[in-house]
């Protein structure tokens, strides 16, 4: 644990920092943040704080830097303390933004990445909640052609779904509405992963007409399996080469790699998902090593299979106050519009 005045040293040095982009020394700190030590004290702290693994010195003359330590030290009273890193203008904009809201879910989630990256000048992510968890509402199975039919599905999030399927032979219209009704009947209120227990116990539908149900069943396994793969969006992603850190093409190809891969993001936000609160990840506190020179701010929304999960990624020299607030508030906010 650190003392008060190395707390506060050091986070006048981080906050130095996230600002300037440059090693700082002791007497930028005394006249920039109003420390009420003599620079020979913050001179010393630093030190201490370097002995520690909080800071370290690039050279020998030059100033000193935080380390993940020291940034993971700074986050966990930037988190107890519950300081606001939003203004109540900008918290009560974003409230009010998602109160007004009256789109689809996708629709909803698109809105919502591109409103945390403008928030923080970091990448937003948001994963929608799983479709394979959620109840489905309805299955609607509309011809296109002949041999040809739309399957879309609505869960109850109010998520939309959609595969085209085509038949080996002419399909009445007539035989697509009975197939559709009886999906209907079959899978209201079922979850998307007991779906695939109706595939064995097809009943209750002529048998001339069996294999066009099984066929459309399977379209609405595959549509569901699709969506909750690519149910990660990503926005400003262009904001990752702002930031100095990521000027070399060895550090951000890999994360870039990571943003383009939804799997991959899934698997790492997963865990988040275990997490009962704000979740900070710091340089390589991240499992995944595309992410060891960036920090990953993240909270649930929603409840239980009805949830999903925002958050920002960006440098190590993040804002955290912001980030964090930002975060926590479209969280709030996004939990809000669901449980209308």
């Amino acid at each position: 644990m650190l003392n008060e005045r190395r707390r506060m040293v050091l986070a006048a040095l981080v906050n130095e920092y996230v600002v300037s982009v440059q090693p700082v020394g002791s007497k930028v700190l005394v006249e920039r943040h109003g420390l009420r030590f003599s620079p020979a004290t913050v001179r010393s702290e630093l030190q201490a704080l370097e002995e520690t693994g909080h800071v370290f010195q690039p050279h020998v003359s030059a100033g000193r830097v935080p380390t993940d330590s020291g940034y993971r030290a700074f986050v966990d009273d930037v988190v107890g303390s519950g300081t606001a890193g939003l203004a109540e203008q900008e918290a009560e904009s974003v409230r009010h933004h998602f109160r007004s809201v009256d789109h689809e879910l996708t629709d909803i989630m698109r809105d919502t990445s591109a409103l945390l990256s403008r928030l923080t000048s970091y990448v937003a992510v948001v994963a929608a909640p799983t479709l394979r968890r959620a109840r489905i509402r309805r299955v609607s199975v509309v011809p296109l052609t002949p041999r040809r039919a739309s399957v879309v599905v609505v869960i109850d999030s109010g998520q939309v779904a959609n595969r085209t399927v085509d038949f080996e032979a002419d399909v009445p219209a007539e035989t697509l509405a009975h197939v559709e009704s009886y999906l209907c009947r079959t899978l209201d209120g079922a979850r998307g992963e007991e779906a695939e227990g109706v595939r064995t116990a097809i009943d209750g539908v002529p048998g001339h007409e069996a294999a066009v149900a099984l066929r459309a069943l399977d379209e609405v396994l595959d549509c569901l399996a699709e969506a909750d793969d690519d149910r990660v969006l990503t926005g400003g992603v262009s904001a990752l080469l702002t930031h100095p850190e990521f000027s070399d093409p060895e550090v951000v190809r890999p994360l870039m790699g990571l943003l383009e891969d939804g799997i991959s993001m899934l698997t790492v936000l997963s865990e988040v998902m275990r997490a009962p609160e704000i979740e900070v990840r710091i340089g390589h506190e991240n499992p995944d090593r595309a992410l060891e020179h960036a920090s990953f701010v993240a909270a649930r929304y929603g409840t239980g299979d009805t949830g999903g999960i925002v958050g920002v990624i960006g440098p190590t020299r993040m804002d955290y106050r912001r980030a964090i607030s930002a975060v926590r508030t479209v969280s709030a906010s996004l939990s809000e519009v669901l449980e209308q």
